[in-house]
């Protein structure tokens, strides 16, 4: 019976997060981006680009 009420408690999320950050290098299929400190590796398909 536990564990009924724990498989109902399942939550999804589907959410955006806006990040800004310095571009440092584009690649083939990917983009490296500067977020405070941290240098990361983002693919080009995962990327919106807002003009």
């Amino acid at each position: 019976m536990l564990k009924e009420q724990e498989l109902k408690k399942e939550v999804t999320i589907n959410s955006t997060v806006l990040l800004k950050g310095i571009v440092k290098a584009i690649f083939k299929d990917n983009i490296h981006v500067q977020i405070g400190g941290k240098v990361i590796s983002l693919p080009i398909s995962e990327v919106n680009v807002v003009k």
